[in-house]
């Protein structure tokens, strides 16, 4: 924002004088009227916003007030007690909005973050937003800064020169962080804490998959599709793997978070299970509670299917949602299910009515191909029949081509991908093997660890070749 658009230009009285004979002579005494009227009746009113511009132009300078680290008494403490505040909930945030005369602060915390805490996200004067450095790297100002970081961003595109984490070994292991986090020196870091050893180590799927890959098991020949959010289509993990994307209704929606791990997960040249697949991908709104944007995309493949040759079929489609039994078309959306599976085609949700698969968190310094690596991860229930690396795992991210992120949780929406990528192994060595037998393959070959049933990749693809004999 320009800080001086709202500033009035006064004049001399020499020029006033000159300026009304001129529009006197032009425009006759009413049409002047009207103007030196306009010109001077609101002059307390520029005044105020003047004093606010001021003030608000030497906190963002001094950074007293902050993107994503000024609190609501932070802003009470310079301009005073709000006129009104209002509070709501924004898909997973609940937002607080401060109104003053000019001036209004946005402030928002994710619902399910216990300890999170309201920090400045907008702020606009006379309705138009102010420029606060929303896509600039968010630099700390001090450890106090650190409580206002939140689990689910975490510690991405965030400079921690100026803080100090030789103490907070416990904090870091819950906070993810990506390929543009800057650290603070050595020292400043709990001892044998690497982030970067961490961020590359974190990029192996696991659990004996690149061994499938040595063996030339890379899901090339089969067509994986994915059903999901708008995505980045230049990532340098899968933009190469990508042969087809339609976001229909998607116009002006920029790529989302959600999209970039699941496609690298489920193709990802270094983080894929299946790396040769060939990704066709269908953006739709996920935020609506309607199945029509999955039932239209998946008669689209069918479509396809019908032109496509035998090699170039789509044969397997993750979709990284549930609960379709409380959205709209419910029925509509069983019955297109239905024909895929009769179709051949094996499709994953997270839908826990139709298949319990829980997650993994790798332990981090552990053989990431082995079963006895991993423990319970956060989103399992105890009645899980298989589950699935999620947690302490680099994924790709939305913001760039080349940068990755490093997952503290996982959740349910990279396993989906996961298993479709096995699926795609499994019809690359037999593509006569149905959704079906996929499923009950992977929950027979399942290796039992203290964590439970844990995905076997490679017993799972023994079993598949068994099936051939």
């Amino acid at each position: 924002m320009d800080f001086n658009a709202n500033r009035t230009a006064y004049m001399t009285g020499k020029d006033t004088k000159m300026f009304i004979k001129k529009q006197l002579f032009l425009f006759g005494p009413l049409v002047f009227f009207a103007l030196v009227h306009g010109l001077f009746s609101q002059q307390n009113l520029p005044e105020k916003i003047s004093d606010q511009t001021d003030i608000l132009r030497k906190a963002l300078q001094t950074r007293a007030i902050a993107y994503k680290l000024t609190e609501p008494q932070e802003v009470e403490q310079i301009f005073g007690q709000p006129q009104k505040e209002i509070k709501r909930k924004d898909g997973g945030m609940d937002v607080l909005e401060m109104i003053y005369p000019h001036l209004e602060f946005l402030f928002g915390k994710y619902r399910n973050d216990k300890k999170g805490v309201f920090t400045l996200l907008h702020i606009s004067m006379n309705k138009k937003e102010i420029d606060i450095g929303q896509n600039e790297k968010l630099v700390l100002r001090n450890n106090d800064d650190l409580k206002k970081l939140n689990p689910i961003e975490g510690l991405q595109n965030v400079s921690l020169r100026k803080v100090d984490l030789s103490h907070e070994s416990a904090w870091l292991a819950t906070m993810p962080f990506d390929s543009r986090t800057e650290w603070p020196a050595a020292d400043s870091l709990p001892a044998g804490f690497d982030p970067h050893r961490l961020l590359e180590a974190g990029k192996n799927p696991g659990l004996g998959i690149r061994s499938l890959h040595a063996q030339g098991i890379t899901g090339r020949g089969v067509g994986l599709a994915v059903i999901d959010q708008p995505l980045l289509l230049d990532n340098e993990e899968y933009a190469e793997r990508l042969v087809r994307y339609d976001a229909t209704g998607m116009a002006g929606i920029p790529p989302q978070m959600h999209g970039s791990p699941i496609a690298a997960v489920a193709v990802g040249k270094d983080l894929g299970v299946a790396p040769d697949a060939a990704l066709s991908w269908f953006a739709v709104p996920m935020w609506e509670k309607d199945n029509a944007g999955y039932i239209r995309a998946l008669r689209m493949i069918f479509a396809l299917n019908e032109l496509l040759p035998l090699d170039e079929m789509i044969r397997v489609v993750s979709i990284s949602d549930g609960r379709f039994a409380v959205k709209k078309h419910f029925s509509q959306w069983r019955t297109v299910l239905k024909e895929a599976e009769e179709r051949g085609i094996f499709v994953v949700t997270c839908d826990t009515s139709t298949w319990r698969f829980g997650t993994l968190s790798r332990i981090e310094g552990a053989d990431p191909d082995l079963a006895e690596s991993y423990q319970i991860g956060k989103y399992s229930l105890p009645d899980d029949v298989i589950r699935i690396p999620a947690g302490n795992k680099t994924l790709a991210g939305h913001s760039g081509p080349g940068v990755y992120f490093y997952d503290r949780e996982g959740g349910r929406s990279w396993a989906a991908p996961y298993l479709a990528g096995l699926a795609a192994l499994a019809l690359q060595v037999n593509p006569q093997i149905r959704p079906q037998q996929i499923k009950a393959l992977l929950l027979k070959t399942a290796v039992l660890t203290s964590a439970g049933a844990v995905v076997n990749p490679t017993g799972f693809i023994k079993g598949v070749k068994e099936i051939l004999k």
